[in-house]
């Protein structure tokens, strides 16, 4: 919910101002090599004529295997009547992949498994389509198209990008005037995996405390808590539970995220309200 960009090059510049978001998430707290995620993007709209732009890099990390992507998003967007805005977007990336065999405890040593892999680039691109209004909205994406092999397919060890299919909405609800109420699914569909889907439920008090929860299908459950400590600056946090045998483990003491996003925004007069999306 806080991280569309990364998910979708059509929201890039459609808050309509620069925004900057820094995210952090451990996962499965506890064990060992356990997957950890950063992220920082920044983008904004550009000029007069609809164009946007954005700056992406996600990090991740799990055992001994780290791979980071930059990515360049470029949107375009136009009014479809006097509130809605349609934005088509294209996402441009990089991708280095670091796996230190080195790390691992082999107890029988593989000979294809003892050359670490350093830096090793592939590019890739991708495209979405981001409809919003004040209140709504609703994208369509494939943040990567290229099905990248990393490895030869002669070697014992394979490992291939497959193309995610990603569809995001949401709609705010004005309970009165104090609280507004959020809904928001968020689904990822690849080939050879099981349907991803996140149903969240948020809540906004006096345009500044956000309170939530949020189920992964099959997963895990959230908490969601966030802060507007001033009109540009928001705080989030979010702890989950996997629901699975996994989450059962006396090792795993669950998933926490932080996220930090700072919004440039010139005249706060002309802003009705914080945009809770």
């Amino acid at each position: 919910m806080y991280n569309t960009v990364s998910v979708n090059p059509g929201y890039a510049g459609s808050r309509g101002h620069l925004s900057i978001a820094a995210l952090h998430r451990s996962q499965w707290l506890g064990l060992d090599g356990a997957p950890k995620t950063q992220t920082l993007n920044i983008h904004t709209p550009v000029g007069y004529r609809g164009m946007g732009m954005g700056l992406s890099v996600v990090n991740d990390a799990i055992g001994p295997t780290s791979e980071t992507y930059f990515d360049l998003d470029f949107s375009y967007t136009i009014r479809t009547s006097r509130e809605a805005r349609l934005s088509f977007g294209f996402k441009a990336s990089a991708h280095l992949l670091d796996i230190r065999y080195s790390e691992l405890n082999q107890f029988s040593p593989d000979p294809t498994l003892q050359q670490d892999i350093q830096n090793r680039f592939s590019p890739n691109i991708g495209a979405g389509v981001y409809y919003h209004t004040n209140k709504f909205y609703a994208g369509l994406s494939v943040p990567r198209f290229l099905e990248t092999s990393h490895f030869d397919e002669s070697s014992l060890s394979t490992a291939k990008e497959q193309m995610n299919f990603y569809f995001i909405t949401g709609y705010v609800f004005d309970l009165n005037s104090y609280l507004k109420f959020k809904p928001t699914i968020l689904s990822k569909i690849t080939q050879g995996a099981p349907l991803q889907l996140d149903l969240s439920a948020n809540f906004m008090l006096n345009e500044k405390f956000v309170l939530g929860a949020a189920y992964r299908w099959d997963a895990a459950f959230s908490g969601l808590a966030g802060f507007h400590a001033t009109e540009q600056l928001f705080i989030g946090i979010a702890y989950d539970r996997e629901v699975t045998e996994l989450g059962q483990a006396i090792f795993n003491d669950g998933s926490f995220e932080v996220i930090f996003r700072y919004d440039f925004i010139k005249a706060l007069n002309n802003l009705k309200s914080p945009r809770f999306f």
